[in-house]
């Protein structure tokens, strides 16, 4: 059945049938748009409609719903990018039919978007809409001749944080996280600090890649797409030994987003600014070198293919410097 609906002046059809995917289209005209749905809904009861994906959306937003559903879960980070894509949808710029979409939009989307967060998250949403309107060009047959985003602009990347885990900070955090409700965040958080791990990664990890008795998890799905083993140390080992065993099989069975507020409200609770649960990977690498651990040791631990991405995780306090001078 064709429901019409007026929406920011435009006259919007959609038509839903069980068993179909959903399907839509906006028109300056309600007349016009009462003709398309008369002979689509036609051609749907002869039989003769064959769904294609191209017709599932016409708008930005349309594109992105359709993107999530179909190439997001393909992705190790689809809960993130479902979070992303769903706050794009909130945006003005959502509402933009595809064909009518320019590079000004996106220009004026990023400029927006650099007034809250950093260049790095705006770069990531432009990537993201750019790759969906390549799909929707390549695979689903969408009659676009140009991507608008590959004429625009990418932010300047911001510079590479060097934020550390205070000495004064880390016990308040490890208060703030075992006062919480959630008995897995403590944990999660300890053995990040231990192991540089990533948050994916921590998430990721099942009993069944954790060898107790060699001190060693198993990573197989990591960013950079190679396996590793990570140690374990004393402390690391004596976290994994009191965690109770979920019937998942995970080791810490949390989603991501639910990582993100209990992490925030971890911060919140012990009076931390500007701490990233990312931080942590950066504090683990530094304690790695400060125990004494060269390069190539280090880069076994935390995956680095790249030896010279190490020196911005190597930020050295000072002080412990000077105390090794004498």
């Amino acid at each position: 059945m064709a429901a019409i609906g007026l929406h920011r002046g435009k006259y919007q059809v959609r038509i839903r049938r069980v068993g179909s995917p959903s399907i839509s289209r906006t028109f300056s005209r309600k007349k016009d748009a009462e003709a398309w749905a008369v002979v689509t809904e036609q051609k749907m009861e002869k039989g003769d409609y064959e769904p294609d994906k191209a017709l599932r959306f016409t708008t930005l937003g349309e594109l992105l719903e359709c993107y999530s559903k179909e190439v997001t879960p393909t992705k190790r980070s689809q809960e993130i990018e479902v979070m992303r894509i769903e706050k794009m949808k909130r945006s003005w710029i959502s509402e933009i039919r595809l064909l009518n979409l320019r590079p000004h939009h996106i220009a004026k989307y990023r400029d927006e978007r650099l007034l809250t967060i950093q260049g790095n998250a705006v770069a990531r949403d432009l990537s993201l809409i750019s790759h969906a309107i390549d799909t929707a060009i390549k695979e689903w047959n969408y009659p676009l001749k140009r991507n608008p985003v590959s004429a625009v602009r990418k932010p300047t990347s911001n510079r590479s944080r060097n934020r550390r885990l205070e000495s004064e900070e880390e016990q308040p955090l490890l208060d703030a996280v075992n006062h919480s409700q959630n008995i897995w965040v403590a944990p999660l958080v300890e053995l990040a600090i231990e192991t540089a791990m990533r948050r994916g990664e921590l998430l990721n990890i099942e009993w069944s890649d954790v060898n107790l008795d060699k001190r060693t998890i198993h990573l197989e799905n990591t960013k950079n797409g190679s396996p590793r083993t990570v140690p374990l140390s004393g402390r690391a080992l004596e976290i994994l030994n009191t965690l109770p065993r979920d019937i998942s099989g995970r080791v810490f069975p949390v989603s991501a987003v639910a990582l993100r507020g209990l992490w925030r409200r971890a911060c919140r609770r012990a009076n931390i600014d500007n701490l990233h649960f990312h931080d942590l990977r950066h504090e683990a690498t530094s304690r790695f070198f400060e125990k004494g651990l060269n390069v190539m040791e280090v880069a076994a631990i935390t995956g680095h293919k790249d030896l010279r991405m190490l020196q911005r995780y190597t930020h050295l306090r000072a002080e412990d410097l000077a105390k090794k001078l004498g």
